[in-house]
């Protein structure tokens, strides 16, 4: 008996192992990620414009860039971002970021010019804007951490509380939900869905959206937090911290993506068919062909 229960348990551990080789070897070429640049201080906020050319901050040094999937090579898009750290595009191109110099939030179009499109929640001060997701519907779900930062002017807390918010096509924002440390944040319009990181808790949330700014009771998704985070076609999602590790729809881990920098801090898919890795880590960005698409 306990040669068939070992015989048994090694089958079984054989057959996780199988799943999880096919779930890799399904997403994945056997490459390493690329290292495209390591000039900047601290990397952040990657986002695909509908060309799959990727911006980016370096929030340290208040810059945006471009990564050109055609050539591979990276330009500066704009100074003084507003210490821009999450961005997301919308659906016109325009570059939505989470400036927090200010505690703002910024529409950047591709001329560069910039409207503020939130600078507070009644009246308050927010703490720091730090990742956003949009839904289709012309709203932003953001969330709002606290990183007091050096460059902070005159700074005093003015919400105690670190929230989930969201801002409807109007403008009118919404305090959704409150957390140790809200930081990454991602959604699917198409299974409606929305992933919220509690990074200090060392977990991951999963919400229905019920509508517009209107979300069901959360459920823990995976025991690990993230700063940064990207889901793909199939609904595996990609957290960010110790490289990139990536979790199928039921919170079951697949598969970790070793990056060889002290901190990952965010993740896109970009390039011409939306296939490609776009990484952000520390000083530097990686690039990682795959066998899947971003979800768009």
């Amino acid at each position: 008996m306990k040669r068939i229960l070992n015989l048994g348990l090694i089958g079984l551990v054989l057959a996780f192992l199988s799943c999880k080789s096919q779930n890799y070897n399904a997403m994945f070429d056997n490459t390493e990620p690329k290292l495209v640049s390591d000039q900047f201080t601290f990397t952040e906020g990657p986002a695909a414009d509908k060309a799959g050319n990727v911006y980016f901050t370096d929030q340290p040094n208040d810059k945006i860039y471009v990564w050109d999937w055609k050539t591979n090579k990276i330009t500066e898009f704009l100074d003084k971002s507003g210490r821009a750290n999450g961005t997301y595009f919308d659906e016109n191109d325009h570059l939505i970021t989470c400036s927090d110099k200010e505690g703002e939030i910024w529409k950047i179009s591709k001329d560069k010019s910039v409207e503020v499109l939130s600078k507070g929640f009644e009246g308050k001060r927010l703490n720091g804007p730090n990742d956003l997701w949009l839904d289709g519907n012309g709203g932003i779900y953001f969330t709002d951490p606290l990183y007091k930062r050096d460059y902070w002017e005159n700074f005093k807390v003015e919400i105690p509380e670190k929230n989930l918010y969201y801002r409807n096509k109007d403008g009118k924002i919404s305090k959704l939900e409150t957390f140790t440390q809200p930081n990454g944040i991602i959604g699917s319009i198409k299974s409606k869905k929305l992933y919220v990181s509690d990074i200090d808790a060392g977990k991951t949330y999963v919400y229905d959206i019920l509508g517009e700014g209107k979300l069901s009771e959360k459920k823990l998704f995976c025991e690990m937090g993230s700063d940064g985070m990207t889901l793909d076609k199939e609904g595996n999602l990609y957290l960010t911290g110790d490289g990139v590790t990536i979790f199928n729809n039921k919170g079951e881990k697949i598969h970790h993506i070793k990056i060889p920098e002290d901190w990952t801090g965010n993740v896109t898919f970009g390039g011409e068919n939306n296939n490609v890795l776009f990484i952000t880590a520390s000083k530097s960005v990686y690039t990682l062909p795959t066998k899947t698409k971003g979800l768009r």
